[in-house]
């Protein structure tokens, strides 16, 4: 398996730039222009967390795996549509990964919740065996659905992030059920979430003594995973122009799917190819350095994205749906009450994807 995976890791050597194109690139839920604005496709790129194989990480459940090199591809594909979230939720839409520039603190917490150690909210370890209750085995490849329904589960222990996840199941979107997940009455208490000196060290993912700040609101930030099969055994043409709107959608978080046994994640599209981070490459696991700082170039992907003809989409994905306008207010990520049109406009979308 790890020879195989080294053959594949080694054919990857060159990148195709974008092409030369009239057509829009979108890459969730922007525009851009290739001729006018190559480096912002790019650098907006660049900025989505990328999660690959990994490997010499500390065994999963302590005698497990070391390397999730061969079947962790969709597991990884998870984290980064997750990582979406909570980059919307904490930093925002607009925020921009920049080599070599430091980031605020609430970056690396995004970062430290998916590093590969067993105490990390989303990492490997924690998705490989909160999976062993939904029927997987430690070491067994995953579909969109079951990644999306593992974590559904680990989020409830997020009480940073405090993030209401939905995953739309048997082709409906159950409205009370949202407004039941969302409904918040209580005080928010993300001991960790508010570092109050922004040069505090953060070891495993936040500050020792960080701050309590209450965060009274009457919803909770909403996370919509709506898991699809668009046809048999390949998609279904009639589906196309529907799943590329997706991605011009504001609130899109990406879709998690690809080819059979071979996950990718879509960020965005550009003509009749998606745009997509591949989590493909065995990269050798992180830890922080002496001082402390987390190193995090091998978590951003530096080269053109990778691209692949629509038809060749696996029919069963994931769409993901969010909201994150300000880390002012991370509240507003996905308020029913306040963003009812783009909600409506989604279950429009997956009735749509479903007749």
């Amino acid at each position: 398996m790890d020879a195989a995976t080294l053959t594949y890791d080694t054919l990857r050597f060159e990148y195709e730039d974008f092409p030369e194109t009239k057509e829009p690139v979108w890459i969730l839920g922007r525009k851009y222009s290739v001729f006018t604005e190559k480096e912002e496709i790019l650098l907006d790129v660049t900025s989505r967390l990328w999660f690959t194989y990994r490997k010499n990480f500390p065994a999963i459940g302590g005698t497990g795996p070391t390397s999730d090199t061969g079947w962790g591809c969709m597991l990884r594909c998870g984290q980064m549509i997750f990582a979406q979230a909570l980059v919307c939720r904490h930093l925002g839409r607009d925020w921009r990964w920049i080599k070599g520039k430091r980031q605020m603190d609430n970056y690396f917490n995004v970062l430290n919740a998916f590093i590969d150690k067993k105490d990390s909210y989303y990492s490997i370890h924690q998705i490989a065996q909160m999976g062993v209750g939904e029927g997987k085995s430690i070491g067994q490849w995953y579909g969109p659905n079951t990644v999306a329904q593992v974590l559904k589960k680990l989020a409830t222990f997020d009480t940073w992030s405090s993030l209401a996840v939905h995953i739309a199941m048997d082709n409906t979107v159950v409205m009370e059920e949202i407004r039941r997940l969302c409904q918040s009455n209580f005080s928010c208490a993300g001991a960790a979430a508010f570092p109050a000196v922004e040069s505090d060290l953060l070891y495993n993912g936040y500050p020792e003594e960080a701050g309590v700040r209450d965060r009274l609101s009457l919803w909770k930030p909403l996370v919509l995973l709506i898991p699809l099969r668009l046809g048999l055994t390949e998609i279904n043409e009639a589906y196309i122009e529907t799943l590329k709107h997706c991605f011009m959608m504001p609130q899109s978080l990406g879709v998690i799917g690809g080819k059979p046994n071979s996950a990718h994640y879509f960020i965005g599209y550009v003509g009749e190819e998606l745009i997509y981070l591949d989590p493909h490459t065995t990269q050798p696991a992180v830890e922080p350095n002496e001082s402390g700082c987390l190193p995090d170039e091998s978590f951003h992907c530096q080269h053109p994205p990778c691209r692949m003809s629509i038809a060749e989409l696996d029919p069963s994905i994931a769409v993901g749906k969010g909201r994150g306008d300000s880390l002012d207010t991370p509240q507003a990520y996905c308020v029913l009450g306040k963003y009812c049109q783009w909600f409506s406009v989604t279950v429009t979308l997956v009735k749509k994807l479903l007749l």
